[in-house]
């Protein structure tokens, strides 16, 4: 299921969303809005065209209903007929159905192309682009936006962008290259993931789900999270867990954990203001916590994902209800925790805190596990990360459980309240946190295993 602004980003549309089911189709070429309306009526949708606006139902759509509504049988054949000979634009129905929205949305952000196809599901799909740009830069960038691995071969008079992407990928990277702006074009690698990062955070934040009504977001972060993991599922009591093995699999077994769950409904019609690095919301809370650390988990499935210096096992678990009484956490079944030797939450309010117990009363690890963090922060130049005592949370789950267990700061402020704000370059910090801590496999593992040894020594009074 995808809502329509996917669904009309995925297949190649320019339309602007003014509200969920409002769209502004004036910039879009009159060639297109035709074969758009002929698709919706194709698939029985009901709508309504008023002063330059695309009115059509609340809620989601059949990705695979509307794709049958706007293929046909000899799209694509149109050889150099894909482009409007007056405005230069793409005329979606002479596009492949899979390749179309790459091709819109690459010319979108400058990069034009002039020949593709979606392989068909027989070969590798790919796209033409002109040699108007540094091969360095444009790679980065097409790199930076699809995790999956692609190739950019040059050609004598163009590049040769090759796709080797199932369908479903050759539209969730449409999905992502719409995320992009011309500027990004020369950029570092990591300057376009961290706006990425902050794409995905303002995703999140725009998601209902209060206790118990966690399903619009568990259904983002399923979708998010499929194409990363090994397994992936929901447990009796509602929480999005997964699991992906890494390597030989021969290192440590690590939980990540965030919870889904705000603590009431967002405001109807309230906007995200941003001023800065600071973001807060007109009305209502803004939901930071914890929407923040649903996006440093799905940051870091992508990037354990891509990246191959971590060696063991990680597992993921999104958990609901935490806001009425850690209900998710305390309901998740023990076999999905077994062997799991440490455990990193990512649900605390402020910056650089690595909470290690429960207000000094309840430890959660081992001194020496949290002075990891402290070490790896600092060889990372991220500094400001230090131990400290804090409050409740997931993380008193998991170390009953016996298993060696920190929260970190994930930047929000004023939880809980109407002036609720995030930081959100302290959030991606975090992010990068944990990416060292992942790349320190060796050091982790080693802590672990001290921790274990030290546990196995008999007391001598």
């Amino acid at each position: 299921m995808k809502t329509w602004n996917q669904l009309f980003i995925r297949h190649g549309w320019f339309l602007t969303m003014k509200e969920e089911n409002i769209f502004d189709y004036t910039e879009e070429t009159e060639g297109n809005m035709q074969f758009l309306l002929q698709c919706l009526e194709k698939a029985n949708v009901i709508y309504r065209i008023e002063n330059g606006l695309l009115y059509v139902p609340t809620g989601t759509f059949i990705e695979k209903k509307w794709i049958a509504a706007i293929d046909y049988q000899t799209r694509g054949r149109g050889g150099d007929l894909w482009f409007d000979a007056y405005t230069d634009a793409a005329k979606v129905y002479e596009l492949d159905t899979y390749i179309c929205g790459i091709v819109r949305q690459l010319n979108r952000i400058g990069i034009r192309t002039f020949g593709s196809c979606d392989g068909h599901g027989r070969r590798v799909a790919h796209v033409l682009i002109r040699k108007d740009y540094n091969k360095e830069d444009l790679s980065v960038l097409l790199q930076a936006l699809c995790p999956k691995r692609i190739y950019l071969r040059e050609n004598r008079n163009s590049y040769q962008l090759q796709l080797p992407l199932n369908r479903s990928e050759l539209l969730d990277f449409a999905e992502n290259v719409s995320k992009a702006k011309e500027s990004w074009l020369g950029q570092s690698f990591n300057v376009i993931k961290e706006q990425l990062f902050y794409s995905l955070l303002e995703e999140l934040l725009s998601i209902p789900g209060a206790s118990e009504n966690e399903g619009l977001v568990k259904e983002l972060v399923i979708e998010k999270m499929k194409p990363y993991v090994d397994h992936l599922t929901i447990d009796r009591a509602g929480n999005v867990i997964a699991e992906k093995t890494y390597r030989s699999g021969n290192g440590p077994t690590i939980l990540l954990n965030a919870h889904l769950d705000i603590v009431q409904e967002l405001k109807s019609g309230r906007k995200i203001i941003k001023q800065g690095n600071t973001w807060s919301s007109t009305k209502g809370i803004l939901g930071a916590d914890d929407r923040a650390g649903v996006a440093v988990l799905l940051h870091m499935a992508e990037y354990l994902y891509q990246n191959k210096r971590f060696n063991g096992k990680v597992k993921f678990i999104f958990t609901v209800e935490e806001e009425c009484g850690l209900v998710g956490a305390s309901q998740v079944d023990d076999h999905f925790l077994w062997g799991t030797d440490a455990a990193i939450v990512v649900d605390r309010h402020g910056t650089g805190d690595v909470v290690t117990s429960c207000r000094g009363y309840i430890p959660f690890c081992h001194p020496s596990y949290g002075s990891f963090f402290e070490k790896v922060a600092s060889e990372a130049g991220l500094n400001g990360w230090a131990t400290t005592d804090g409050g409740s949370s997931d993380t008193r789950i998991w170390a009953e459980y016996g298993i060696q267990s920190v929260n970190l700061s994930v930047g929000y402020d004023h939880e809980h309240t109407h002036q609720e704000s995030l930081d959100v370059k302290a959030c991606y910090r975090t992010a990068k946190l944990l990416e060292a801590v992942f790349c320190n496999n060796g050091e982790l593992r080693k802590v672990l295993r001290e921790i274990k040894r030290e546990k196995r020594i008999p007391v001598i009074e």
